[in-house]
């Protein structure tokens, strides 16, 4: 329905007229005047009132906006009132005084950071070795890194060269290329971590770990040489090694057995020894009993175990004796003395056996 109706013969002013009665309507132009002179009179009247206005919705509206910060996960907010640290916030939203007031500086303190570097130093030795290591680290206090340190990135890594150069530095080269660099590794981040704490740079070492060690182009030659040299060095080391620890338990046990071998030789002559002399002494004995029995029983038994082992008999009692020739004797032990004749005697009557 339009507002104004052919041949009604009245005029509706919908600002006016509410349109459901006769009663007198809201006048908004009056009410927007009202305002604007409210604003004129504030702002000292004339044409300026308008862009007055402008002027201050758009600084009401930027206080607000600006006062509302936002921090993201995994940072930390540090809140800056009149550039000095008031306090730092945590992830989420949260509301500061608009700037100049308070400013606020997001730092990421929850990702991990890395650098590396190849370097040229010097052994123990005065060896010129390549180095490449990586530093992986994170921001842990956002107030120190933003403020205490002028560059925290630089500072870690010249902190990161040095420590690796007082390891490299303190060490020869053998040792350093011979399988020792987990002890390397373990010092230079030791080292790290102390110049970090020192210099209150606010990064945290996560780790430092050497890649690769090696000599320059222009040496790799000959350290190739002592290389292989020292990996014979090792072949043959183990080599012998491996030959002690076989000859030297063969050497032991052929000790043991000639020890075991000269006891038992020394303890059968000491027995031998000792019944030699017990038997003498009882010979003695007996010759000190009866000299002329004993020396004519030592005198028989002597002659028979002489002359035992001879194949012939000689009778010398003219054939007065009846004599028994013995079987035929075994052969003579290697080491016995064979007498080509036996003699018997007219006072034995008999041939020894």
């Amino acid at each position: 329905m339009a507002w104004n109706e052919p041949g009604s013969g009245k005029q509706r002013d919908p600002w006016k007229d509410s349109g459901g009665g006769d009663g007198p309507s809201p006048d908004f132009d009056a009410w927007l005047r009202k305002l604007r002179d409210g604003f004129g009179r504030l702002f000292g009247g004339g044409s300026g009132g308008g862009i007055g206005i402008a002027v201050l919705g758009i600084l009401l509206a930027w206080v607000a906006f600006d006062s509302v910060m936002r921090i993201n996960a995994g940072e930390t907010g540090v809140v800056l009132r009149f550039g000095r640290v008031a306090r730092l916030a945590q992830p989420g939203l949260g509301f500061k005084f608009p700037r100049p007031i308070e400013t606020v500086i997001a730092v990421n303190t929850g990702k991990t950071l890395q650098t590396s570097d190849q370097v040229r130093m010097l052994t123990k030795d005065e060896n010129i070795v390549l180095v490449d290591f990586y530093v992986q680290y994170r921001i842990g206090d956002a107030t120190k890194f933003l403020f205490d340190v002028k560059d925290p990135n630089e500072t870690l890594g010249q902190a990161a060269v040095s420590a690796v150069r007082s390891v490299v530095g303190s060490n020869d080269m053998n040792s350093i290329l011979s399988g020792q660099r987990s002890e390397l590794v373990a010092k230079a981040n030791e080292a790290l971590k102390a110049t970090l704490e020192q210099y209150q740079t606010g990064l945290v070492l996560l780790d430092l770990n050497i890649q690769n060690v090696r000599p320059p182009t222009e040496v790799k030659d000959a350290f190739d040489d002592a290389s292989k040299a020292l990996q014979d060095k090792s072949r043959l080391e183990e080599d012998a090694r491996a030959d002690a620890s076989r000859i030297v338990p063969e050497a032991r046990g052929a000790a043991a057995e000639i020890r075991a071998r000269a006891e038992g030789d020394k303890s059968e002559r000491v027995a031998r020894a000792e019944g030699d002399a017990q038997r003498f002494n009882l010979v003695e004995a007996q010759y000190r009993a009866a000299p002329e029995i004993t020396r004519k029983r030592l005198y028989i038994e002597t002659m028979e175990s002489v002359l035992k082992l001879t194949p012939k008999v000689i009778d010398g009692s003219g054939g007065k004796n009846l004599i028994n020739l013995p079987p035929p004797l075994a052969a003579p032990p290697a080491n016995a003395t064979t007498l080509g004749t036996t003699v018997v005697t007219p006072e034995s009557g008999k041939a020894g056996n």
